[in-house]
């Protein structure tokens, strides 16, 4: 009711300050401790994809370790990125945004020539002993983007073309190169980042329902387009039939699950890592801790996602400005929406994206990237309000 409250009320304040009333009707401002919960999250799952991780990898790559070192090395990179951005003021990150978007977009057209092709897609710089994924940091520069746009109390996101129409061209060349990769999913993703902070941020439903018309358009032609996108949206609806070709990654996602039950096989005893399910370490990885650790495993890691999905927004509603409202609340967004549509693919409910778990999947860029995120998160955190005392 009280989230129901706030979007009635959204038009009638042109910021967000109105969701501290969510969490706490009496706030001081003050610096506090690092927020345990969030921390203690971040490392719970990030180790829990590790385990993960061996686990999916052990039969394959030169040796049975070889996944495994590399995302140790990673977490370890991860988590000093975390507590280096945790340290920074997070108001720093207002007067980088324009410069950090453009290197962004310069990277992805750069990518586009000079990349790395895997599995028919040039996404990747190869850098020898790892790649990087620009892609991944796009999706945080578009957040960082749009946190600084949008807090300009001087941006009127009810006016069509001074208040919408700027972020959306900007956030459309990132979709458009992003898109070209090819890269739909997340693409998909940095849309439903973009509609929910402009439409929290006061622009009009109006306005948003005639963006969407010619957007749902497109995402149809670019599907249309694409044999292979297609084959994998009618297989979608019924992957069985085609078990042997185009559904055969979610046929056999959908029978670790099935093999997993309600407390699952055991840790490393799954038998689908065993060459049957492809990318069980990276984009369905969630299948093989369905499958080892059942309906029990998978629920726990969904729960650790909401609490912090939840502990995200309480970051939003209590941060001392507009910048750190919308910057805490397109993070918190940002992993959501991410590892809400990885666990829809997995779990046959959306066709197959292509996107990682975040903090669970193996690879470099997203965990780097999902971490830098969360350290900016608990700055604001740690600069926000706190309860009043008595």
């Amino acid at each position: 009711m009280a989230f129901t409250s706030l979007l009635r009320r959204r038009n009638a304040h042109r910021d967000i300050s109105v969701w501290a009333d969510l969490f706490e009707d009496r706030t001081t401002v003050g610096r506090q401790r690092v927020d345990p919960l969030i921390l203690g999250i971040t490392l719970a799952i990030a180790l829990g994809g590790v385990v993960m991780v061996f686990s999916a990898s052990g039969v394959l790559g030169e040796t049975s370790t070889y996944y495994l070192q590399r995302q140790i090395i990673w977490m370890a990179l991860g988590f000093c990125v975390l507590f280096g951005a945790m340290n920074v003021p997070y108001a720093k990150w207002k007067a980088w945004a324009p410069v950090i978007i453009l290197l962004c977009v310069m990277s992805l057209a750069l990518v586009l020539g000079m990349g790395t092709v895997v599995n028919r897609a040039r996404r990747w710089f190869s850098l020898g002993f790892f790649s990087v994924q620009p892609t991944e940091m796009a999706k945080l520069g578009v957040v960082l983007y749009l946190a600084a746009y949008l807090s300009n109390p001087n941006r009127r996101m009810t006016d069509w073309q001074q208040g919408l129409l700027p972020p959306l061209l900007v956030v459309g060349v990132i979709c458009g190169l992003i898109v070209v990769e090819p890269d739909l999913g997340s693409t998909v993703v940095i849309g439903l980042v973009f509609l929910s902070m402009v439409y929290l941020a006061g622009a009009r439903l109006l306005h948003l329902a005639i963006l969407g018309m010619p957007l749902v358009a497109a995402f149809g032609a670019l599907i249309w387009i694409s044999p292979e996108r297609v084959e994998r949206f009618m297989t979608f609806w019924d992957p069985w039939p085609v078990r042997d070709g185009a559904g055969y990654q979610l046929v056999q996602s959908l029978i670790s699950l099935k093999h997993g039950g309600v407390f699952g096989v055991g840790l490393g005893q799954g038998q689908q890592k065993l060459l049957y399910l492809p990318e069980g370490h990276t984009d369905f990885v969630f299948a093989l801790i369905g499958e080892e650790l059942g309906l029990m495993g998978t629920s726990g890691l969904l729960a650790l996602f909401a609490i912090l999905v939840f502990k995200g927004f309480r970051v939003a509603a209590l941060a001392p400005d507009l910048f750190g409202r919308y910057l805490a609340l397109g993070i918190t967004l940002l992993v959501g929406f991410q590892a809400l549509i990885n666990v829809g693919v997995v779990c046959g409910m959306l066709p197959t994206k292509g996107l990682t778990l975040p903090l669970v999947s193996y690879g470099g860029s997203s965990l780097l990237t999902t971490m830098l995120a969360i350290g900016i998160l608990l700055s604001i955190a740690r600069q926000g309000r706190v309860p009043a005392r008595e």
